[in-house]
């Protein structure tokens, strides 16, 4: 592996695990690499749940994509550069139909979700509010989310085979039978290369780590693209290489090289 000059990483399941901070090593790690790399976060977390993972990782400058690749913030002010936007309506309306029962989110960008029914606790950043179906497809917004409660990962990758969302990309969770919508277009891939070209850094230059489906797009464009080891083998398949689990430091492992 060359050494890059971006280095592109998820979050959950790569950086973190279930929800605890960074490990050392990864701290560790990410902090030296950052000395001979520009180090971004690339998530499908909003805008919200990024601020403690940038702060523990010591990143301060350019650029944090969120949402997917929907959003994108300047990661010293956290102030947004960029957010897509969709009409939510053709989604609900098609994700609803696919798997009955599903609850909606719909992002309100630094603000927190405008929701159809209730989430599990905790699993949504920001204010969260229930409200009418008008007010919840009333406004556009960078990211759709559906939950569908009392089913598993498997039940709505079932569900959603052969479904075309109009106007959207989708990507589904390996962990929580969730499925995730974006404008047509938009991914961490598309983001990642925008912010590439900003930085005069070819493609060939990025190193990409992360585990899920959403990572998919963002680990085949990179230069190198590489996937954690408990990944589901459909993101293996798209990656350069595999490596330990994140409860081992996967991504610690890969950074060490280049220290």
């Amino acid at each position: 592996m060359r050494p890059p000059r971006l280095i592109a990483l998820d979050i959950d399941g790569t950086t973190v695990h279930a929800h605890r901070p960074p490990s050392a090593r990864v701290l560790a790690a990410v902090r030296g690499v950052s000395a001979r790399a520009r180090v971004m976060i690339c998530t499908g977390r909003t805008v919200l749940g990024v601020d403690h993972v940038l702060e523990s990782l010591g990143l301060t400058s350019g650029f944090t994509v969120c949402s997917n690749g929907a959003v994108v913030l300047d990661t010293a002010s956290r102030a947004v550069l960029r957010s897509a936007a969709m009409d939510p309506a053709p989604m609900v309306a098609t994700v609803g139909s696919a798997l009955p029962g599903a609850v909606f989110g719909c992002e309100e960008t630094g603000v927190g979700q405008r929701i159809s029914a209730p989430f599990p606790d905790g699993i949504l950043a920001g204010r969260v509010r229930v409200v009418p179906e008008a007010e919840l497809l009333g406004t556009p917004t960078p990211k759709v989310i559906a939950y569908w409660p009392g089913h598993t990962p498997a039940d709505v990758a079932a569900g959603m085979r052969g479904v075309v969302v109009p106007g959207a990309e989708y990507t589904l969770d390996h962990e929580m039978p969730w499925v995730t919508m974006v404008p047509t277009g938009v991914s961490k891939a598309s983001a990642l290369a925008a912010v590439a070209a900003e930085h005069g850094v070819a493609r060939e230059d990025v190193l990409a780590v992360g585990d899920g489906d959403n990572d998919r797009a963002m680990l085949r464009w990179a230069g190198t693209g590489v996937a954690m080891g408990q990944a589901p083998g459909t993101v293996k398949a798209d990656a350069d290489e595999v490596t330990a689990p994140v409860w081992e430091d996967g991504l610690a492992q890969v950074l060490e090289r280049f220290l």
